[in-house]
This record gives C-alpha cells, structure tokens and sequence, in this order.
C-alpha cells in the first residue's frame, strides 16, 4: 500500500518530519483512520490495516470531542509486537473537516469527515429533493475547507431532470452540479475522474439519497449495503449505519456517511456569505451599511424580493440561519471559556501530584 495513494500529501509530510524529531515517537508510523467504533478505531498504514486504540497520555491530554480521531484524520500510531492491534500516540491537524452540531442538547461538535478534497452533497431527484436543506449543507460544505460538488442521483426514475438541477443551480454559486443514475451509468465517470489516486471525497446526504449506491456504482460491484425508499413518502430508509473510507479502483478515497435528516449547523457564520452569495451581493447596494433586511428604507435586499428578483423564502432560509448561527456562537464561547477554565484546574491538579 502506498500511503500517497491513501491522501498522505506534503502537507502530512511537513508535520510527520516535525513529529519524528521528538524520540517517543520513533518507533510510530502514520496511519489512517477508516472505521470509528464506540471505544476504538479502524486504521490501515504502508505495513496493514489494524484495530487501534488511543494512548493513555492522548486521553489526558484530549478535552472535547474535536480532539479525538475521526473517520479520514491521520494519526501517529505504534504497532503492538505480534498483534494485529496498534496504539495511537498523536492526531495530525487536519486540513479539512465536515463538522456539524451533535445531535440532541449537547453543545459539542462531530466530525463527520476528515481531509476531504471534495465534498459531495448527493440529493435524490425524487419528493425528498429539499432546496432549503441542500442550502444548509452547502454552508457547512464552504466551511468545512474542501471543494462542495452537487450530485442530483436517480436520474433514471425523474421526468424532469431539469427543473430540479436549475433548482440546485440558483442557489449553488460556483459549485458543479452532477446529475447521475446508478443504474444507467449517467454522471459516474464524472464523479469517478475527480477522485484521482490520492484524492478523498465524502458523500453527505439524507436516508436514501442514493449514497451508498452511488460508492457501489464507483466501486463497480456492491460493497455497500442499500435499501429502498418508502413509497408512500420517497423518503428513505437509513443504510449506512456508520461512516466508513473505503479505497476506490482508480486510487481514490471515498468516505460515506448516515443520512442525515437534518443538519444542525456548528459554529459557521464566516461561510454563510459564501453559501448566500446572491443575498450578500445585494447588500452591498443597501443605504445603510447595518442593514437587517427587514424593514429598511432603501434596502436592496427586500427590493429584489419585491421586484421578483430574490425568493422571500430563500431570505427567510438566511435569517433562520443566521438567528440559528448567532445562538450557536453564543454558546460556543461561554462553553469555550469553560473548557479552558477545567483544562487549567486539571493540569494544576496535575503539578501538585508530581511535586507533592
């Protein structure tokens, strides 16, 4: 196995020459997370693919679910003499990471995907197509440091291929759109080309988009388990059960995920510009600089609604991200401030043990 192939690029490279200076780290290699279990990770490397578990000193050192290893992350492990099992000293920083809210009350983020180049938002052409949700991926896509890429799949099973794709078109601004059908073969060499050798994308997407069919169609046999959708809705039904890099034919890497119903946004404020291109354009014409878009006199941003030149639900899609966001932010710094307060009382703790 060549750990270029597997996405390891100069950027790795830098920082692995960095790490091996250090002398408790001389008998580790880099290796690739592909799996993550409950309480351990799956990890292949130039030498295998073991079983891996973060070290002791890791753990004491790791605060929040962001510093443990996900699914694509590169980590620095060492391989157990005569087991298939290794331990895992050191994450490199990433270069990218798909992240959203977890899901539920808790205030802490997941990474859903590690050092993608790509990010493939896949969307059925079916009743499950939701302009609104796709909006809210591509914020969390233009965050995530990768390039989003839209696939429209089951191209097969719609008779009006184009009114969905304009759909996706008017709020994608500068992203490719690729319209695909497993089944027919349309739009899967396309996908195929950009993850070259060397190259990781990610598939994000609800229950049945298509996801799981569009790896088995890339992989040209069927790896991935898939399931129908529920005629009554055309919603689906959840396959992938776990997120999971799998290596393509062509040399490429391919990470797909659970459906996700609904994407709670983290901490992404910066990327909400890119991701409404149209709405902030227009309010660089609004005769006041602090402008909300709501009630303003001279705001151009309610002028193109009222001239038919913006959607008033699409303006009602950013304030419901933005008031989603602001909230977010709020909390993340209250929550950041006591993160560093515990991470400073248990290092104190720490001091007077090893000095008492």
């Amino acid at each position: 196995m060549n750990i270029k192939s597997l996405g390891f690029s100069s950027f790795f490279e830098d920082q692995l020459l960095d790490l091996l200076k250090d002398k408790k780290f001389e008998k580790c290699i880099p290796a690739r997370v592909t799996k993550e279990h409950k309480h351990s990770y799956r990890v292949i490397s130039e030498n295998g693919e073991w079983l891996a578990t973060v070290a002791g000193h890791y753990a004491y050192e790791s605060f929040v679910q962001e510093d443990y290893p996900a699914v694509g992350d590169w980590v620095l492990v060492e391989k157990m003499d005569g087991e298939k099992r290794a331990i895992i000293h050191k994450l490199f920083k990433r270069k990218s990471q798909f992240s959203r809210k977890m899901a539920g009350q808790e205030l802490d983020v997941q990474i859903v995907a590690a050092n993608v180049d790509f990010v493939l938002l896949v969307m059925s052409l079916n009743e499950d197509f939701n302009i609104r949700r796709l909006e809210r991926y591509l914020v969390a896509a233009w965050d995530s440091g990768a390039t989003p890429v839209i696939v429209l799949t089951k191209a097969d099973l719609c008779e009006d291929v184009e009114r969905y794709y304009n759909e996706a078109q008017a709020i994608a601004f500068g992203v490719d759109i690729f319209v695909t059908s497993s089944y027919t073969g349309e739009g899967i060499e396309e996908i195929s080309s950009l993850l070259k050798e060397g190259t990781t994308g990610a598939l994000l997407g609800s229950s049945g988009a298509g996801k799981s069919t569009l790896t088995n169609a890339l992989y040209r046999n069927d790896k991935m388990k898939v399931s129908g959708i529920r005629e009554d809705d055309a919603k689906g039904r959840h396959t992938t059960t776990h997120r999971e890099l799998v290596l393509l034919p062509k040399g490429g890497c391919l990470i797909d995920t659970p459906g996700m119903r609904e994407l709670q946004l983290w901490d992404q404020s910066e990327s909400l510009n890119s991701g409404f291109k149209d709405i902030e354009e227009l309010a660089q014409n609004c005769r006041y600089r602090d402008c909300s878009h709501r009630s303003e006199p001279g705001c151009a941003v309610i002028n193109a609604v009222d001239n038919g030149d913006l959607e008033y639900s699409r303006l009602q899609s950013y304030f419901k991200l933005l008031k989603e966001l602001a909230f977010i932010e709020r909390k993340v710094n209250t929550q950041a401030r006591q993160a560093e307060q515990r991470k400073w009382k248990q290092i104190s703790k720490g001091l007077k043990k090893k000095y008492k």
